[in-house]
Order: structure tokens, then sequence, then C-alpha cells
């Protein structure tokens, strides 16, 4: 059994994609993964499953368009991956709310960083499968545009640490 955090994208967010955390918990136990935790209502689930990435990643998507009645895309890292991504912060002085890890489900294009648009006092740095952001000033005024990113999913270095101290203690 492997330990899986699932990163749900675009859920609760704004007003749209709404899914109760409970549906999410239950649809991730009839999907056969155990030691299902959830943690805020954006779409972040713990679990163990004995299944490869890709096929948990194919199960949660399958489920949750049968569930939601349209896709929601699901990002999926092993706690391993997720703890290097915690611990490959770029940015480790900044305050962890305003340092977002966009995660992806591949590397990213070579020149990823050359096309970003409407940066202003933003630093952004490469990862393995995702984007190191810091929001100085925070996101609210932000105009930035990372096109590589459009498909991918952000969590804060606080959120980060939290889903992988939660992968830890299952």
């Amino acid at each position: 059994m492997s330990t899986f955090i699932a990163l749900l994208r675009a859920v609760n967010v704004g007003g749209t994609g709404k899914l109760l955390m409970s549906d999410l918990k239950a649809l991730c136990e009839d999907a056969g993964f155990e030691k299902v935790r959830t943690y805020i209502a954006s779409g972040n689930v713990v679990f163990h499953s004995g299944r490869s990435a890709a096929q948990v990643k194919a199960l949660l998507e399958a489920g949750l368009q049968a569930h939601c009645g349209k896709p929601v895309g699901v990002l999926v890292r092993t706690s391993a991956e997720m703890a290097a991504v915690l611990a490959a912060n770029p940015f480790p002085a900044a305050k962890p709310n305003r340092v977002m890890a966009i995660f992806l489900d591949a590397t990213p294009p070579a020149n990823a960083l050359a096309a970003i648009t409407g940066q202003n006092g933003e630093e952004i740095a490469l990862g393995r499968r995702e984007f190191y952001v810091h929001y100085g000033e925070g996101m609210a005024s932000s105009r930035l545009k990372i096109r590589a990113a459009e498909a991918g999913t952000a969590r804060n270095m606080n959120t980060v640490a939290r889903l992988v101290d939660m992968a830890e203690a299952l």
C-alpha cells in the first residue's frame, strides 16, 4: 500500500465546483481507498491504495465526473513526492501562506518561464512537476499568468506541510 495525496482542481473556489468533503471521502472509500482523510474544503484528500498513481487519478476523475456531472481535474502525488515538494520550496524565508506550489501532471516545458506574463514582483521557480510562486504582496492584486500551469492546481506551503503531516500520520 502506498500513501497518496490527491488535489482536486477548481473545487469550492469562488462558488464553483461545489463538493462536500464528506462526499469526496465516500467517493474515495467506494473506490477502495483506505484510511481516507480530507483537509479543508478545497479538495485535498490523503489515503492508502494498492493501485498506481495513474490508476488512482483515473478512478478519482471517473468518480468525480459521475458525482459532479462534469470533469474535475485531479493531481496525485505520493507522500514522498509531496514531502519533496515541501523540502524543495525555493522561498523558505517567505511567509508560507504567500508561497504557492502549482501542481502539474508533467514537467513544465523548458520555455515555461519565458512565456509568463503579468509578472510584477512575484518570484517564480520551476520544480519537478510544479511551479513555485512567491506572491510577496499577496495574490489579490496579482496579474500573473502562467500558461503552462493552466491545467494545474495551487496550494500554499501551509497546506502542503499539513498534507505531508497527515500522510506521515496514516
